[in-house]
């Protein structure tokens, strides 16, 4: 699906910015950043949770995904987002600095580190960074944790390294808006905070919000349940 919105939006009169919020199956993927290492589970432990390990075309770091924490990508031509195809760093900045608007809008501290990408708060990483950028054509996203069991989570190191030596994020594992305010939030709330920031961060002049999938499913047509049109 990924592929396929990366591609509607970078043709000519294409699709329109597309932003995804989705929650995935417990799973572990590793960007470009990240490696093995990083996940402090042995081969028999992953067989037990029944978790397997995708090496997926993103930024950043291990990333452990699970019911309690929503998925953000944005699809879009970097000229649609009025910057220019190099403008990655810009764009960074405003992403970024929607998921840190939205974690605040759920009464929750947010801090950034400039020596590591993402959402820091008190008990650590809260939301992770794994943005793909493809002849000007920016995908992927973010992964912002707002309710899970966050045990397993300590055990996957999701900012690299690379962060730098004497960085207080270097190797930092994640864990959750909840954890960190020691509160229920819900997940409604979050996404639309989210909602709400990257609009307002990339000065979206309109926009139409829908459930379901972006784009039409092998087989599935009009009538089937998980057809969906366009997000806009």
């Amino acid at each position: 699906m990924a592929e396929r919105l990366a591609y509607e939006v970078a043709e000519p009169g294409g699709r329109s910015p597309t932003l995804v919020l989705y929650e995935l199956e417990p799973v572990i993927t590793i960007g470009r950043l990240g490696s093995r290492t990083d996940v402090d589970l042995t081969d028999d432990e992953l067989r037990a949770r029944q978790l397997v390990i995708r090496f997926v075309g993103r930024g950043g770091g291990a990333v452990l995904h699970g019911p309690g924490q929503v998925g953000i990508a944005l699809f879009a031509k970097l000229e649609d987002l009025g910057l220019t195809s190099y403008d990655v760093g810009p764009y960074l900045e405003r992403f970024e600095s929607a998921l840190e608007g939205a974690v605040r809008a759920v009464r929750c501290g947010a801090a950034r580190d400039s020596r590591a990408h993402g959402i820091f708060g008190r008990s650590g990483l809260l939301a992770a960074m794994g943005v793909a950028v493809r002849r000007g054509v920016v995908w992927h996203g973010g992964f912002l944790n707002v309710q899970p069991a966050v045990e397993l989570f300590h055990r996957v190191r999701t900012v690299p390294v690379a962060a730098g030596p004497g960085s207080r994020t270097m190797g930092a594992t994640m864990s959750s808006i909840e954890a960190d305010v020691q509160r229920k939030v819900r997940l409604q709330d979050a996404r639309s905070a989210i909602v709400q920031q990257m609009v307002d961060a990339f000065a979206f002049p309109q926009s139409h919000i829908q459930s379901g999938f972006p784009v039409p499913l092998r087989g599935a047509g009009p009538g089937h349940p998980e057809f969906a049109s366009r997000v806009g």
